[in-house]
């Protein structure tokens, strides 16, 4: 059983940055695909970004491409999501999500393991 636990929110002006990052304990991370997926009040999760288990191949929503970037350390058992050129439509609580598998998918019921979340708040 893998157990995640999401840090670095915050509240942040539009146009700013924050780097969220996602810690493993119980197991190694190093053999799950990895996902952000962020949900707003009275919406449903979105994918955000997504990246198998070796770090190789990535993939982003089209609202974040150019300005998200995923990544992994795996001796550290940690990912990451580092966001900039943030947008108010970007105010979300920000799930990490792990998935039984070397390969990263887009869909959220694909994913085994899930965090808690960390709030995104981006102000006008």
């Amino acid at each position: 059983q893998v157990q995640l636990v999401e840090s670095g929110g915050g509240l942040v002006q539009a146009g700013g940055s924050l780097r969220l990052s996602c810690a493993a304990s119980g197991r190694t991370l190093s053999t799950y695909a990895m996902g952000w997926f962020r949900q707003a009040p009275g919406e449903e999760r979105d994918f955000v970004a997504a990246i198998n288990w070796s770090g190789g191949r990535t993939y982003y929503a089209e609202s974040v491409k150019g300005r998200f970037t995923i990544s992994r350390d795996n001796a550290k058992d940690t990912v990451y999501l580092e966001m900039n050129s943030l947008k108010p439509e970007g105010t979300a609580l920000y799930y990490c999500a792990g998935r039984n598998s070397l390969l990263a998918v887009t869909t959220a019921d694909r994913y085994d393991y899930w965090g808690q979340g960390t709030q995104v708040t981006v102000s006008s």
